[in-house]
């Protein structure tokens, strides 16, 4: 069987790190990276670091407008299903990656298979919200995280083809873990010890296209009397340096990591600051609590948990979060 795989985006890539070692032992894959990450920072390393197979086609789309990147990816799709015939488009997540592998494929009468499906924030304005919701409608099978992702789907009358398979990013966590880093070598590079330093990452367009909000949270990173580390997402560093922001000493500013640093750096963490959905669960399955700077997330079940607690872009609310938030004793597995 045929499979054209899409990624582009740095969560997309964690997954199928999981997915096409197993595909490519039974099937014939095509591997597409839509180049919507794409730097060496943002993809480059985290191919190497996964040990995913090289792309076999990279559409080098880059950044652009969400018309203008989802029109340029399915340009550059719809070519390869004209010359590939696949039996099946594999699409991961809610990027705009995800959006343009469903529409190209459905256009053409090709079946697409959705891993990560029926996730929901129940914010439509968000753009990922608005790409889960296409992605799925348009799927012929739906691969799930959750039981709370297929009774998402059942809500909006999808229940044919829905399956409960678990979250593949916990397989690549667990692949991760495994594997050495140099985690001594990553405290000494930063000045932190063991459980006393926090992790941040942003990169969510509510956000960062949000003056008013980045300006709320990076105060908020300035006000704690602790160490973080930083590793910053180039549109975050652009809308900082765009807006006049500052970040204090104690912040350590950094380039992304790769996943295995990430993994190790966040496990060491006493606590995670994010509008990442990914590292949110992550942080759940390496036991460190979680606060994300959102108003919603479509993880519900870390925040049901008591391991996640959403506190949007309010100053006070994030320094007061960093500073008291507890989860329980006990996780339960998800």
């Amino acid at each position: 069987m045929k499979i054209v795989s899409v990624v582009g985006a740095r969560p997309q890539f964690v997954k199928a790190a999981a997915v096409s070692r197993r595909l490519r032992a039974r099937h014939d894959e095509i591997l597409v990276h839509t180049g919507q990450h794409y730097d060496y920072a943002m993809s480059g390393v985290f191919f190497e670091g996964l040990d995913l197979p090289p792309a076999d086609v990279n559409l080098g789309v880059g950044s652009g407008s969400h018309a203008a990147q989802t029109a340029a990816m399915l340009t550059g799709l719809e070519e390869i299903v004209l010359t590939e015939r696949p039996d099946w488009m594999l699409i991961y997540g809610d990027t705009n990656s995800t959006l343009a592998g469903a529409l190209a494929a459905a256009k053409l009468h090709v079946a697409v298979a959705h891993v990560e499906a029926g996730l929901r924030s129940f914010n439509r304005s968000m753009p990922e919200e608005i790409n889960r919701i296409v992605a799925d409608h348009l799927s012929s099978l739906l691969l799930c995280p959750s039981h709370t992702a297929v009774r998402n789907l059942a809500a909006e009358g999808i229940t044919n083809h829905v399956h409960d398979v678990g979250d593949v990013m916990l397989d690549v966590l667990n692949w991760a873990r495994e594997r050495s880093s140099d985690a001594p070598g990553l405290l000494r590079r930063f000045a932190i010890t063991e459980r006393e330093y926090l992790i941040v990452t942003l990169h969510r367009s509510e956000n960062t296209d949000d003056a008013s909000r980045l300006a709320s949270i990076v105060d908020a990173l300035n006000a704690v009397d602790e160490p973080i580390v930083f590793p910053v997402h180039p549109r975050t560093r652009k809308a900082i340096g765009a807006a006049g922001l500052q970040l204090a000493d104690h912040v350590r500013v950094t380039e992304p990591f790769s996943y295995r640093e990430m993994v190790a750096l966040a496990s060491l963490a006493r606590l995670v600051v994010t509008d990442s959905g990914g590292l949110q669960k992550e942080a759940y399955w390496l036991g460190v609590p979680c606060v994300t700077v959102r108003q919603e997330t479509e993880w519900v079940e870390t925040v049901d948990a008591g391991w996640n607690v959403l506190v949007g872009a309010d100053k006070d609310r994030i320094v007061r979060a960093i500073r008291d938030f507890e989860p329980p004793r006990r996780r339960l597995a998800l």
